[in-house]
């Protein structure tokens, strides 16, 4: 497998990187995905809510948002319109405290936490009568689904096809420092903001945690983020341990069931350390797809935002032919 040709090409607009971006993040919808929720508990206490969309198949995806998404993104539901439409069904995992109501937790969900993903496919095996499973992740999902696949290479669900990851950062270090960029100081204006006011929620009702308000408040870049709630409250050192162990890209070698991984050339997001050619050559069940094109979740093919985007007709090919 490995790395392939793509052929990309997007209207001239969204050929620039920040206008590919920026436009679906804000612009799209996608209606018509109906969802059943379900929540399921965790062994420390906490909940996971799950956004099923059934068709009667046998076959499933589950789906992993970004960096303070959830399963009402238009990118998530672009992929399970057009899974569902394929015949296949889906689960949209809202991460812990991205559901709209916050987890029980102080702590809540971050790069590297596989275990709550583990514990979905196995509440999914245990409870319904899937035949076969496919993963796909956006951006921070993405680094989740390829980390697992990687953790479990020699003890991997056997129903699991097939893996997608779109638009990911793989070397998570890289990726923070690389928001320091001027170009990029709305996109990490934006997430710190998010991230602060859950973490000044969480202290009112945490009291114990009250005297780290003034320094979440502090906060303005990731770095100062995960060195002070990420890392320490998720069993970490600091933000270098943390971002050091959860990147992907040291699991993509152990990867051993077909996976396809979307990373555009210009995603503002990315270095070129998220690129993992040198991975790639070593694993033949791994396809690197990096078109010159596509932003950070973008992909505009056509001006329709809310019809079907290219990196959806590229997941559903890939499991079509993979699973």
């Amino acid at each position: 497998m490995n790395k392939i040709k793509t052929y990309f090409n997007p209207p001239f607009p969204f050929k620039n990187k920040h206008f590919s971006t920026i436009v679906p993040a804000l612009f799209r919808k996608v209606k018509s995905v109906d969802y059943q929720r379900e929540r399921i508990n965790t062994p420390d206490s906490d909940f996971l809510d799950l956004d099923f969309s059934k068709t009667g198949s046998k076959e499933i995806i589950i789906i992993l948002h970004g960096l303070e998404g959830n399963s009402k993104k238009a990118y998530v539901k672009g992929l399970v319109r057009i899974m569902n439409r394929s015949g296949i069904d889906s689960l949209s995992l809202n991460l812990r405290g991205c559901s709209e109501e916050d987890n029980n937790n102080f702590y809540s969900y971050h790069s590297g936490k596989t275990e709550d993903l583990d514990l979905v496919i196995n509440y999914l095996s245990d409870n319904y009568n899937y035949e076969k499973i496919y993963l796909a992740g956006f951006s921070l999902g993405g680094n989740i689904v390829l980390k697992y696949a990687g953790e479990q290479a020699e003890n991997m669900n056997p129903k699991i096809k097939a893996i997608i990851a779109i638009s990911v950062p793989c070397d998570l270090r890289a990726t923070s420092y690389n928001f320091l960029k001027k170009s990029n100081f709305l996109y990490q204006y934006r997430f710190i903001r998010s991230l602060r006011k859950k973490a000044l929620n969480k202290i009112k009702r945490f009291p114990e945690y009250q005297h780290l308000e003034k320094e979440i408040k502090a906060c303005r870049t990731f770095f100062d983020f995960d060195n002070l709630i990420t890392a320490p409250y998720n069993g970490f050192r600091d933000a270098e341990d943390y971002w050091k162990k959860c990147s992907s890209k040291q699991f993509i070698s152990s990867i051993k069931i077909p996976t396809l991984l979307i990373n555009a050339l210009d995603d503002p997001f990315l270095t070129q350390e998220s690129y993992p050619y040198k991975e790639v050559k070593k694993n033949p069940f791994f396809i690197l797809e990096t078109p010159k094109y596509g932003g950070h979740v973008g992909f505009i093919n056509r001006w329709l935002l809310n019809k079907v985007l290219w990196h959806e007709e590229q997941a559903l090919k890939f499991i079509k032919k993979t699973g």
